[in-house]
């Protein structure tokens, strides 16, 4: 029994032996063809070259695809390096949304002061450094509250400009007949800015109103106010005026 067992075992030796020399030789195949076993069983040559195999489309041995660069943050239309510390142009300088914001504001302005051109007398260059003034006035704010006060600033800036230059998609005009008297007539021009605009205007006055935030449709003016409540806006016009009823009057 002895060398019966003795030969049994001997056999399942050689048999392991054998399998793992087999196995360390199927992968040198592998890694020289670079095959795998998925793609060998889909026609990859293992006897073959990595080389001949990725010409025969089972290997790829392109480099791998550079990660996209990152897009450079947006740089404002003034000089960072002349920015003092602690004032609106460097915290502007600081926040890549902010820098976008200003650098919309400079394309707006841009094509505005071609509009322009002919305006007399020429206001859009003085209400420019006006409103510049206002921006920088921003340190001020509560701690915190600067980034959002020049935020608030450059967006209704541009939505200001955007309208009152005619530079964005216009509906109307709109005719409204006010407190049941058409000759008591509000024009309304609607612009579609980010935040919604309108020109009223009123004889020979008209006014800028910018939509407010919040529930209803309320366009807030220097001194001038439209609700829309329904077919009928509610205006007034002028500092504690009364409110007129308005309705779309026929043309």
């Amino acid at each position: 029994m002895k060398p019966i067992a003795l030969l049994s075992a001997s056999l399942c030796l050689l048999m392991l032996t054998s399998a793992h020399a087999i196995d360390a030789r199927y992968r040198q195949k592998l890694e020289r063809s670079g095959c795998t076993q998925m793609s060998e069983m889909q026609g990859c040559d293992i006897n073959k070259t990595r080389a001949e195999n990725a010409k025969a489309g089972f290997v790829n041995d392109a480099a791998p695809a550079a990660a996209p660069k990152a897009a450079p943050a947006a740089k404002p239309s003034f000089d960072c390096a002349k920015a003092k510390p602690g004032s609106s142009e460097a915290l502007i300088c600081a926040d890549p949304a902010l820098a976008a914001l200003d650098r919309q504001l400079a394309d707006v302005y841009a094509a505005a002061r071609k509009k322009a051109t002919n305006e007399k007398p020429p206001v859009l260059q003085a209400e420019q450094r006006g409103w510049v003034k206002g921006r920088d006035e921003c340190w001020k704010a509560q701690p915190g509250g600067q980034a959002a006060c020049i935020r608030g600033g450059y967006v209704d800036r541009i939505a200001e400009l955007q309208a009152r230059y005619r530079l964005v998609a216009a509906d109307g005009p709109v005719f409204l007949a006010c407190d049941g008297n058409p000759a008591n007539e509000v024009v309304v021009t609607t612009f579609r800015t980010e935040p919604p605009t309108l020109i009223a205007e009123r004889g020979d006055q008209s006014s800028l109103m910018v939509r407010q935030s919040g529930d209803g449709e309320r366009y807030q003016g220097r001194n001038e106010t439209l609700v829309q409540q329904g077919a009928e806006s509610l205006v007034t016009w002028g500092y504690q005026a009364p409110v007129m009823r308005c309705r779309a009057a026929r043309r």
